[in-house]
C-alpha cells in the first residue's frame, strides 16, 4: 500500500511516512482487506481507525493515554481508547475514569463516553492494536499493528519533549521501555477497569496531569465533558 493512500492527518504521515512503506503495514493492510471479504466486522470502521492521529496532530499531543484495543461491541469502537459514541452506554473503565475526575476534580459526570473534546486539546487517545473483529477482544493482537503503535510511541518519545504518558494497567506500562524518561513524564497506575479492585480511583493522574502542563507554561486540559 503507498503511503500516500493511507487517509490520516497531514503532520502524522510525514512523521510516520517509513512505518507506511515497511512490509508489516502492507500485510496489516491485506489481513484488514480478507476479513472483509470474508464477511469478518471489524471495529472501528475504516474512516475511524486512525481517528486519534486525525483529532490530534503531531505537534499538538500533550497528554498520550495508552489502551489496549478497541471494545468489540457493536457501535463502540471510534478511534479513541476508552471512549464511545454519544448513544452507546458508559463502559465500566469509563464510569470509574470519570469517577477519579469527579474525586480529584470536582468533574461532573457527562450522559455519554464521547472522549473527542480531549483529543481536540492535546489528549493522543491511542489503542496500542487498533483494530478488532466483532465480538472477539484480542482478535487482531498479532497483525502487526503493534509494531506500528510502538513505532508511534517511539516518534513521539524521540521528537517532542515534556509529553505526559499515562500508562494504566500492566499492558500499558511495559510501553515504558519505548519512553525517554529523560525528556517526558510517565504516571503509572492500575487499569480503570473494576477487574483491578478499583486500585485506579485515587491515582491523581488527572489533577497531576494538569500541574505538569502549568508548570510547563502549557495551557491545562479541561477534562470537563459538555
Amino acid at each position: 500500500m503507498p503511503e500516500q493512500g493511507i487517509q490520516i492527518e497531514t503532520s502524522w504521515k510525514k512523521v510516520l511516512a517509513e512505518e507506511f512503506a515497511k512490509p508489516y503495514f502492507q500485510e496489516i493492510k491485506h489481513f484488514l482487506q480478507e476479513q472483509k471479504q470474508q464477511g469478518i466486522t471489524v471495529y472501528p470502521p475504516g474512516s475511524l481507525i486512525f481517528n486519534a492521529f486525525n483529532t490530534t496532530p503531531f505537534e499538538q499531543v500533550k497528554v498520550v493515554v495508552i489502551g489496549q484495543d478497541p471494545y468489540h461491541g457493536p457501535g463502540q469502537a471510534m478511534g479513541l481508547s476508552f471512549s464511545v459514541p454519544r448513544g452507546i452506554a458508559i463502559p465500566a473503565s469509563l464510569r470509574n475514569i470519570y469517577k477519579e475526575l469527579q474525586n480529584s476534580l470536582g468533574f461532573i459526570p457527562p450522559n455519554h463516553g464521547d472522549l473527542s473534546y480531549w483529543a481536540e486539546q492535546g489528549v493522543f487517545m491511542l489503542n496500542a492494536i487498533l483494530t478488532v473483529a466483532a465480538g472477539q477482544p484480542g482478535s487482531h493482537k498479532n497483525i502487526g499493528w503493534q509494531e506500528f503503535t510502538n513505532a508511534v510511541i517511539q516518534k513521539l518519545s524521540e521528537e517532542r519533549t515534556g509529553l505526559i504518558f499515562l500508562l494504566w494497567g500492566r499492558f500499558a506500562r511495559t510501553k515504558i521501555e519505548l519512553i525517554d524518561e529523560m525528556k517526558h513524564y510517565v504516571l503509572e497506575s492500575a487499569h480503570p477497569s473494576p477487574l483491578a479492585g478499583n486500585a485506579f480511583l485515587g491515582n491523581g493522574h488527572f489533577a497531576k496531569t494538569n500541574e505538569i502542563l502549568e508548570k510547563q507554561g502549557s495551557k491545562p486540559i479541561d477534562w470537563q465533558l459538555k
